[in-house]
Protein backbone atom coordinates (compact mmCIF):
# COMPACT_ATOMS: atom_id res chain seq x y z
CA UNK A 1 0.00 0.00 0.00
CA UNK A 2 1.65 3.13 -0.97
CA UNK A 3 -0.82 5.73 0.99
CA UNK A 4 0.87 6.83 3.62
CA UNK A 5 -1.71 6.62 6.61
CA UNK A 6 -3.28 9.59 7.79
CA UNK A 7 -3.25 10.27 12.26
CA UNK A 8 -4.89 12.00 14.34
CA UNK A 9 -3.09 12.24 18.29
CA UNK A 10 -5.15 12.93 21.10
CA UNK A 11 -3.39 13.27 24.43
CA UNK A 12 -3.24 15.77 27.11
CA UNK A 13 0.16 15.58 27.50
CA UNK A 14 2.45 17.75 24.93
CA UNK A 15 5.36 15.94 25.47
CA UNK A 16 3.50 12.47 25.01
CA UNK A 17 2.00 14.19 21.76
CA UNK A 18 5.50 15.29 20.51
CA UNK A 19 6.93 12.06 21.04
CA UNK A 20 4.62 9.94 19.65
CA UNK A 21 4.74 12.34 16.31
CA UNK A 22 8.18 12.46 16.24
CA UNK A 23 8.10 8.41 16.38
CA UNK A 24 5.83 7.86 13.66
CA UNK A 25 6.74 10.84 11.03
CA UNK A 26 10.27 8.90 11.35
CA UNK A 27 8.54 5.54 10.76
CA UNK A 28 7.96 7.05 7.22
CA UNK A 29 4.41 5.55 6.58
CA UNK A 30 2.28 8.18 8.36
CA UNK A 31 1.08 12.23 8.00
CA UNK A 32 0.24 14.06 11.61
CA UNK A 33 -2.67 15.53 10.49
CA UNK A 34 -3.97 16.79 13.80
CA UNK A 35 -3.56 16.45 17.66
CA UNK A 36 -5.71 17.72 20.29
CA UNK A 37 -5.09 18.02 23.75
CA UNK A 38 -8.55 16.53 24.81
CA UNK A 39 -12.01 14.91 23.23
CA UNK A 40 -14.20 18.07 22.83
CA UNK A 41 -10.65 19.62 20.82
CA UNK A 42 -10.05 16.40 19.03
CA UNK A 43 -13.75 15.98 17.67
CA UNK A 44 -12.91 18.70 15.48
CA UNK A 45 -9.96 18.12 14.03
CA UNK A 46 -11.22 14.67 13.24
CA UNK A 47 -13.90 15.83 11.27
CA UNK A 48 -11.21 18.58 9.38
CA UNK A 49 -8.82 16.05 8.61
CA UNK A 50 -10.74 12.42 7.96
CA UNK A 51 -8.16 10.67 9.51
CA UNK A 52 -7.33 6.88 8.52
CA UNK A 53 -6.44 6.27 12.42
CA UNK A 54 -6.72 7.82 16.34
CA UNK A 55 -4.45 7.74 18.78
CA UNK A 56 -6.43 8.20 22.08
CA UNK A 57 -5.29 8.86 25.65
CA UNK A 58 -7.15 6.63 27.91
CA UNK A 59 -7.16 9.34 30.43
CA UNK A 60 -7.76 12.96 30.13
CA UNK A 61 -9.40 15.60 31.63
CA UNK A 62 -13.06 16.95 30.78
CA UNK A 63 -13.87 13.78 29.26
CA UNK A 64 -12.26 10.60 29.29
CA UNK A 65 -11.06 8.93 26.55
CA UNK A 66 -13.53 5.84 27.32
CA UNK A 67 -16.59 8.19 26.96
CA UNK A 68 -14.81 9.65 23.71
CA UNK A 69 -14.52 6.01 22.11
CA UNK A 70 -17.97 5.40 22.40
CA UNK A 71 -18.71 8.66 20.77
CA UNK A 72 -16.56 7.57 17.71
CA UNK A 73 -17.37 3.89 17.46
CA UNK A 74 -21.02 5.34 17.43
CA UNK A 75 -21.72 7.91 15.25
CA UNK A 76 -18.40 7.80 13.24
CA UNK A 77 -16.55 4.56 12.97
CA UNK A 78 -12.89 4.64 12.47
CA UNK A 79 -9.63 2.90 14.06
CA UNK A 80 -8.69 3.59 17.75
CA UNK A 81 -5.44 2.83 19.38
CA UNK A 82 -5.67 3.55 22.91
CA UNK A 83 -2.82 4.69 24.97
CA UNK A 84 -2.61 3.76 28.38
CA UNK A 85 -0.12 3.71 31.48
CA UNK A 86 -0.57 0.22 31.42
CA UNK A 87 -0.50 -0.92 35.13
CA UNK A 88 -3.55 -0.46 38.26
CA UNK A 89 -6.60 0.98 37.11
CA UNK A 90 -5.28 2.17 33.77
CA UNK A 91 -5.31 -1.60 32.43
CA UNK A 92 -8.39 -2.28 33.34
CA UNK A 93 -9.49 0.72 31.26
CA UNK A 94 -7.41 -0.23 28.46
CA UNK A 95 -8.73 -3.98 28.26
CA UNK A 96 -12.42 -1.93 28.68
CA UNK A 97 -11.30 0.08 25.98
CA UNK A 98 -10.54 -3.13 23.40
CA UNK A 99 -14.04 -4.69 24.89
CA UNK A 100 -15.56 -1.49 23.39
CA UNK A 101 -14.10 -1.48 19.69
CA UNK A 102 -10.39 0.03 19.98
CA UNK A 103 -8.35 -2.42 17.68
CA UNK A 104 -5.66 -1.80 20.10
CA UNK A 105 -3.56 -0.72 23.36
CA UNK A 106 -0.18 0.54 23.63
CA UNK A 107 1.67 1.37 26.87
CA UNK A 108 3.45 4.35 27.25
CA UNK A 109 6.04 3.17 29.44
CA UNK A 110 7.71 1.77 25.75
CA UNK A 111 8.03 4.53 23.90
CA UNK A 112 10.49 6.36 25.07
CA UNK A 113 12.75 2.99 23.52
CA UNK A 114 14.46 2.81 20.66
CA UNK A 115 13.55 -0.83 20.21
CA UNK A 116 10.51 -0.45 20.83
CA UNK A 117 9.81 2.19 18.34
CA UNK A 118 9.04 -0.09 15.21
CA UNK A 119 6.40 -2.22 17.06
CA UNK A 120 4.67 0.88 18.00
CA UNK A 121 4.52 1.55 14.27
CA UNK A 122 3.73 -1.31 13.04
CA UNK A 123 0.78 -1.96 15.50
CA UNK A 124 -0.26 1.99 14.05
CA UNK A 125 -0.15 1.16 10.86
CA UNK A 126 -1.96 -2.21 11.21
CA UNK A 127 -4.77 -0.58 13.16
CA UNK A 128 -5.48 1.78 10.55
CA UNK A 129 -6.42 -0.77 8.06
CA UNK A 130 -8.50 -2.58 10.33
CA UNK A 131 -12.20 -2.70 9.90
CA UNK A 132 -14.44 -1.05 12.46
CA UNK A 133 -18.50 -1.81 12.43
CA UNK A 134 -20.70 -0.74 15.29
CA UNK A 135 -20.95 -2.88 18.18
CA UNK A 136 -23.09 -6.33 18.02
CA UNK A 137 -25.26 -7.03 21.15
CA UNK A 138 -23.74 -9.33 23.39
CA UNK A 139 -25.04 -13.48 22.66
CA UNK A 140 -26.88 -14.92 25.22
CA UNK A 141 -25.51 -18.38 26.66
CA UNK A 142 -27.36 -21.50 26.04
CA UNK A 143 -29.25 -23.69 28.85
CA UNK A 144 -26.13 -25.94 30.21
CA UNK A 145 -28.33 -28.71 30.03
CA UNK A 146 -28.71 -28.43 26.28
CA UNK A 147 -25.10 -29.37 26.00
CA UNK A 148 -23.42 -32.38 26.42
CA UNK A 149 -19.61 -32.23 26.09
CA UNK A 150 -18.40 -34.90 23.98
CA UNK A 151 -14.90 -34.84 25.19
CA UNK A 152 -13.04 -32.36 23.01
CA UNK A 153 -10.75 -29.45 23.89
CA UNK A 154 -10.73 -25.91 22.31
CA UNK A 155 -7.87 -24.22 21.05
CA UNK A 156 -8.16 -20.30 20.08
CA UNK A 157 -5.61 -18.09 18.53
CA UNK A 158 -6.41 -14.29 18.28
CA UNK A 159 -5.37 -10.86 18.03
CA UNK A 160 -6.10 -7.67 16.62
CA UNK A 161 -9.88 -6.81 17.58
CA UNK A 162 -9.58 -10.30 18.92
CA UNK A 163 -11.10 -8.97 22.67
CA UNK A 164 -14.48 -8.27 21.16
CA UNK A 165 -14.43 -11.31 19.20
CA UNK A 166 -13.63 -13.48 22.39
CA UNK A 167 -16.17 -11.66 24.70
CA UNK A 168 -18.78 -12.95 21.92
CA UNK A 169 -17.20 -16.23 21.26
CA UNK A 170 -16.70 -17.04 25.13
CA UNK A 171 -20.38 -15.25 25.58
CA UNK A 172 -21.73 -17.98 23.71
CA UNK A 173 -20.40 -21.02 25.89
CA UNK A 174 -22.82 -22.68 28.71
CA UNK A 175 -21.26 -23.05 32.37
CA UNK A 176 -20.29 -26.73 31.50
CA UNK A 177 -18.37 -25.97 28.45
CA UNK A 178 -15.75 -27.65 26.50
CA UNK A 179 -12.21 -26.75 28.16
CA UNK A 180 -10.75 -23.82 26.05
CA UNK A 181 -7.32 -22.14 26.19
CA UNK A 182 -6.65 -18.97 24.63
CA UNK A 183 -3.63 -17.50 23.27
CA UNK A 184 -4.29 -13.26 22.79
CA UNK A 185 -1.97 -10.89 21.57
CA UNK A 186 -1.42 -8.43 24.27
CA UNK A 187 0.96 -6.92 26.57
CA UNK A 188 1.05 -9.39 29.58
CA UNK A 189 0.43 -6.34 31.98
CA UNK A 190 -3.26 -6.10 30.20
CA UNK A 191 -3.83 -10.10 30.71
CA UNK A 192 -4.95 -10.30 34.25
CA UNK A 193 -7.06 -7.06 33.57
CA UNK A 194 -8.94 -9.30 30.51
CA UNK A 195 -9.11 -12.32 32.65
CA UNK A 196 -10.79 -10.31 35.12
CA UNK A 197 -13.29 -9.08 32.77
CA UNK A 198 -14.16 -11.85 31.28
CA UNK A 199 -15.16 -13.10 34.49
CA UNK A 200 -17.99 -11.27 35.19
CA UNK A 201 -19.27 -11.64 31.47
CA UNK A 202 -18.85 -15.31 30.38
CA UNK A 203 -20.30 -18.27 32.58
CA UNK A 204 -17.54 -20.47 32.38
CA UNK A 205 -14.68 -20.13 34.41
CA UNK A 206 -11.66 -17.89 33.49
CA UNK A 207 -8.22 -18.02 34.58
CA UNK A 208 -4.90 -17.12 33.61
CA UNK A 209 -2.86 -20.42 32.96
CA UNK A 210 -0.31 -21.44 35.58
CA UNK A 211 2.20 -24.31 35.25
CA UNK A 212 0.50 -27.60 35.86
CA UNK A 213 -3.26 -26.40 35.93
CA UNK A 214 -5.24 -28.75 34.77
CA UNK A 215 -8.20 -27.92 32.49
CA UNK A 216 -11.18 -28.77 33.09
CA UNK A 217 -15.04 -28.92 31.90
CA UNK A 218 -16.24 -25.11 32.16
CA UNK A 219 -13.23 -23.48 32.17
CA UNK A 220 -11.56 -20.99 30.20
CA UNK A 221 -7.35 -20.72 30.29
CA UNK A 222 -5.51 -17.73 28.83
CA UNK A 223 -1.94 -17.75 28.01
CA UNK A 224 -0.06 -15.28 30.56
CA UNK A 225 1.93 -14.09 27.87
CA UNK A 226 5.49 -11.86 28.62
CA UNK A 227 8.39 -14.84 28.63
CA UNK A 228 5.93 -17.75 28.54
CA UNK A 229 4.52 -19.59 26.19
CA UNK A 230 1.35 -21.48 26.74
CA UNK A 231 1.86 -25.38 25.15
CA UNK A 232 -0.54 -28.78 26.68
CA UNK A 233 0.71 -31.69 28.10
CA UNK A 234 -1.44 -34.74 27.74
CA UNK A 235 -3.21 -36.15 30.66
CA UNK A 236 -2.37 -40.37 31.61
CA UNK A 237 -4.96 -41.85 30.18
CA UNK A 238 -6.99 -41.81 26.95
CA UNK A 239 -9.93 -39.93 28.50
CA UNK A 240 -7.47 -37.60 30.72
CA UNK A 241 -7.84 -34.00 30.04
CA UNK A 242 -4.29 -32.16 29.59
CA UNK A 243 -2.67 -29.68 31.45
CA UNK A 244 -1.36 -26.39 31.17
CA UNK A 245 2.76 -25.74 30.32
CA UNK A 246 4.28 -22.26 30.21
CA UNK A 247 7.46 -22.70 28.47
CA UNK A 248 10.10 -20.27 28.37
CA UNK A 249 11.28 -19.80 25.04
CA UNK A 250 11.95 -17.23 21.79
CA UNK A 251 8.93 -15.53 20.12
CA UNK A 252 7.32 -18.20 17.56
CA UNK A 253 5.44 -16.61 14.13
CA UNK A 254 6.89 -12.75 15.90
CA UNK A 255 4.77 -13.57 18.97
CA UNK A 256 5.22 -14.80 22.80
CA UNK A 257 2.65 -16.26 23.49
CA UNK A 258 2.24 -17.72 19.88
CA UNK A 259 -1.17 -19.50 18.85
CA UNK A 260 1.14 -21.74 16.74
CA UNK A 261 2.92 -22.97 20.09
CA UNK A 262 -0.33 -24.04 21.65
CA UNK A 263 -1.44 -25.41 18.68
CA UNK A 264 1.70 -27.80 17.96
CA UNK A 265 1.76 -28.88 20.87
CA UNK A 266 -1.83 -30.09 20.71
CA UNK A 267 -0.70 -32.51 18.18
CA UNK A 268 -0.93 -35.64 20.15
CA UNK A 269 -4.52 -34.68 21.15
CA UNK A 270 -5.49 -33.75 17.92
CA UNK A 271 -8.25 -36.23 17.98
CA UNK A 272 -9.97 -34.65 20.43
CA UNK A 273 -9.09 -31.15 19.50
CA UNK A 274 -10.59 -28.25 17.70
CA UNK A 275 -8.64 -25.25 16.72
CA UNK A 276 -10.24 -21.42 16.15
CA UNK A 277 -8.02 -18.38 14.55
CA UNK A 278 -10.22 -15.54 15.33
CA UNK A 279 -9.37 -11.65 13.70
CA UNK A 280 -5.63 -11.02 13.95
CA UNK A 281 -2.85 -9.49 11.71
CA UNK A 282 0.23 -11.94 10.47
CA UNK A 283 0.19 -15.37 10.12
CA UNK A 284 0.43 -16.79 13.81
CA UNK A 285 -1.39 -20.14 14.00
CA UNK A 286 -1.39 -21.02 10.71
CA UNK A 287 0.93 -23.53 10.93
CA UNK A 288 0.09 -24.91 13.61
CA UNK A 289 -3.39 -24.98 12.78
CA UNK A 290 -2.43 -26.82 9.44
CA UNK A 291 -0.20 -29.59 11.36
CA UNK A 292 -3.27 -30.14 13.81
CA UNK A 293 -5.71 -30.74 10.55
CA UNK A 294 -3.44 -33.23 9.50
CA UNK A 295 -3.51 -35.36 12.23
CA UNK A 296 -7.06 -35.12 12.92
CA UNK A 297 -8.39 -32.06 14.84
CA UNK A 298 -11.36 -30.02 13.31
CA UNK A 299 -10.69 -26.55 12.19
CA UNK A 300 -12.48 -22.58 11.79
CA UNK A 301 -11.45 -19.89 10.79
CA UNK A 302 -13.15 -16.36 11.03
CA UNK A 303 -14.81 -15.21 8.11
CA UNK A 304 -13.23 -12.05 6.01
CA UNK A 305 -16.38 -9.98 6.78
CA UNK A 306 -16.62 -10.16 10.61
CA UNK A 307 -12.94 -9.74 11.04
CA UNK A 308 -11.59 -6.34 12.12
CA UNK A 309 -8.37 -7.70 10.22
CA UNK A 310 -8.74 -10.60 8.32
CA UNK A 311 -4.87 -12.07 8.45
CA UNK A 312 -4.40 -15.34 10.62
CA UNK A 313 -8.20 -16.57 9.44
CA UNK A 314 -7.01 -15.83 5.68
CA UNK A 315 -3.61 -17.68 6.09
CA UNK A 316 -5.45 -20.01 7.84
CA UNK A 317 -8.29 -20.44 5.15
CA UNK A 318 -5.80 -20.09 1.92
CA UNK A 319 -2.98 -22.63 3.35
CA UNK A 320 -5.83 -25.77 3.80
CA UNK A 321 -5.08 -25.09 7.57
CA UNK A 322 -9.05 -23.92 8.38
CA UNK A 323 -11.75 -26.67 7.32
CA UNK A 324 -14.43 -23.86 7.10
CA UNK A 325 -14.98 -20.28 7.45
CA UNK A 326 -17.25 -19.25 10.11
CA UNK A 327 -19.04 -15.49 10.89
CA UNK A 328 -18.03 -14.21 14.13
CA UNK A 329 -21.46 -14.51 15.59
CA UNK A 330 -21.93 -18.51 14.42
CA UNK A 331 -18.34 -19.17 16.04
CA UNK A 332 -19.78 -19.79 19.54
CA UNK A 333 -22.29 -21.92 18.14
CA UNK A 334 -20.31 -23.93 15.94
CA UNK A 335 -18.46 -25.01 18.71
CA UNK A 336 -20.74 -26.07 20.91
CA UNK A 337 -22.17 -28.30 17.41
CA UNK A 338 -18.41 -29.80 17.24
CA UNK A 339 -17.90 -30.23 20.66
CA UNK A 340 -21.22 -31.70 21.65
CA UNK A 341 -22.11 -35.51 21.89
CA UNK A 342 -23.87 -35.50 18.61
CA UNK A 343 -21.02 -34.49 16.91
CA UNK A 344 -19.40 -37.44 18.19
CA UNK A 345 -21.82 -39.76 17.81
CA UNK A 346 -22.03 -38.82 14.16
Amino acid sequence: MDERRRVVIVDDSAIMRAMLSRLLEADGRFDIVGQAGDPFEARNVIKKTHPHVVTLDVEMPRMDGLSFLEKIIALRPLPVVMLSSGTGPGSDLAVEALAMGAIDCLGKDGFGQPEASCEVADRIFEASLARVEPRASRPVPPDHSSFHWNGKVVLIGSSTGGVEALERVLGAMPPNAPPIAVVQHMPPQFMESLAHRLSGLVAPRVALARDGLEMTQGMVVFAPGGAHHLELVPGKGRRALPSCRLVEAPLMSGHRPSADRLFLSARPLAARSLAVLLTGMGRDGAEGMRALRAAGARTLAQSRESSTVWGMPRVAWETGAAEALVPLGDIGAKVLTLCGREARDR
